[in-house]
């Protein structure tokens, strides 16, 4: 469907409210979101009460509210409406301009596949319908909530960590997630899982016609993973979301695949956090010194995670988390480990030499810079997969297809990038310290 044909049908979007229900057992959440004249959308939240150490008071709720303010772009997105009406809480210009730029920027992949061009300004008008509240808490927490996606990054950082007092968080948990955990020595109890249920009539809509595509993921695991902070007296949200990330998938542009990942969007949280949530609970990306690279060196060495760890999206959707061998991200992830894994270990973990299949081609170019886009994956930068290559093809003397390819037709790269430490962080110096310490493995 057309997007200025649904925006003229369908011209109001409306955050009505949410409810916090509870049993014995669990915390339910609910929103109620409503495009007049299309739907009323219900998604919800579960969270276990054996994950949680306090009740839920009126500043946590307020905390619910602004979870809603992320997951309405799944539901606004499928008809693009050009006002939001905000009935559930109050928000005032600047945090009406956070959430305006977050969603802008975060769905700007979802613009660009869409041939959507549109400006900040005009993309949506937000109108608010609450009275303001004022909440009264104090808090003092302690330790990590570390979020766990399942890929090598987030095993990076649970084991560099785990000496710390943790706890791995996950929403809506795969055993892959849990064995990860596992396998950095975390136990059933210690791992907080909550889980976020779509409403089915979104997917229904997607399959109809209705407009679909990305959205800013990342800001909804801020938002909730702050939350779960909060019921559980943690310190610190500690990603694991590096410097690779920063770098636009659209080239030339500010489109960026992982845009809710950026250094940016970490400090436009923190600064949002600190100014209306006023509490003692800091977002941060241990991981944000290093590139994809470095990351990659250090997973090399933490061989109990090789068997373990996934990261294609593909693959996900299957009765059990496999890797596809055929999309941008398993071959990124191929070519990032093949420096130190190649072949043998590399070939087991992905159960084919994706270096011979020529049917990647196109993917590997878009990889390595030569196409208009990078893979609209999360995927490290075009100099560092380029370096990862240049470094396997020096260790090897015979040159499977795409690595042959790439010697035939591109310069190898020279440049030394294992030891650069991007000093521009939001790293606790204690964290710092740790990661600094940890790296003296890859850089001998």
């Amino acid at each position: 469907m057309d997007f200025n044909e649904l925006r003229d049908k369908y011209q109001t979007f409306i955050y009505d409210k949410y409810e916090v229900d509870e049993d014995l057992e669990k915390i339910y959440i609910t929103y109620y979101f409503e495009i007049p004249g299309l739907t009323v959308f219900k998604p919800r939240y579960e969270i276990d009460k054996k994950y949680v150490k306090k009740d839920i008071d009126s500043f946590a709720k307020y905390l619910v509210f602004h979870i809603g303010l992320v997951e309405l772009i799944s539901y606004w997105k499928c008809a693009c409406p050009k006002n939001v009406i905000v009935k559930a809480g109050y928000l005032d210009d600047d945090q009406i301009a956070f959430f305006k730029k977050m969603y802008y920027y975060g769905l700007g992949e979802f613009f660009y596949v869409n041939n959507i061009d549109i400006s900040l300004d005009d993309f949506m008008h937000i109108e608010v319908d609450a009275v303001k509240e004022s909440y009264d808490v104090t808090y003092e927490g302690v330790g990590n909530l570390i979020p766990v996606g399942g890929g090598k990054d987030s095993c990076v950082s649970l084991e560099i960590l785990k000496n710390m007092d943790n706890n791995p968080i996950i929403m809506n948990p795969k055993q892959v997630h849990l064995d990860c955990c596992y396998a950095a020595g975390y136990t059933d109890d210690e791992i907080v899982v909550y889980r976020r249920l779509l409403d089915k009539k979104l997917l229904e809509l997607n399959e109809e016609g209705y407009l679909n595509g990305h959205t800013p993921f990342s800001s909804l695991v801020s938002f909730t993973t702050y939350l779960l902070a909060y019921l559980n007296n943690k310190r610190y949200i500690v990603l694991s979301n590096e410097d690779s990330s920063n770098e636009s998938t659209v080239i030339g542009t500010k489109i960026n695949h992982q845009y809710s990942k950026t250094y940016e969007y970490e400090n436009d949280f923190n600064t949002y956090t600190k100014k209306y949530f006023g509490i003692d609970i800091t977002y941060f990306s241990f991981l944000r010194p290093l590139k994809e690279i470095q990351i990659a060196y250090l997973f090399s060495n933490y061989k109990h995670y090789h068997k373990i760890f996934r990261s294609c999206n593909v693959g996900s959707k299957g009765a059990t988390w496999q890797w596809c061998g055929k999309c941008a991200k398993c071959l990124f992830v191929y070519i990032i480990l093949s420096p130190k894994l190649y072949k043998d270990e590399l070939v087991d973990i992905f159960g084919t030499d994706m270096f011979e299949d020529s049917s990647l081609l196109e993917i590997f170019k878009e990889l390595i810079g030569d196409a208009k886009t990078k893979p609209f994956e999360c995927v490290g930068t075009i100099k560092e997969v380029r370096y990862a290559l240049s470094a396997t093809i020096k260790k090897l003397d015979k040159l499977p297809y795409l690595l042959q390819y790439y010697k035939d037709h591109y310069d190898m790269v020279e440049e030394n990038i294992i030891d650069s430490y991007n000093e521009t962080n939001n790293l606790p110096k204690e964290y710092d310290d740790i990661l600094k310490e940890s790296l003296k493995c890859i850089m001998k």
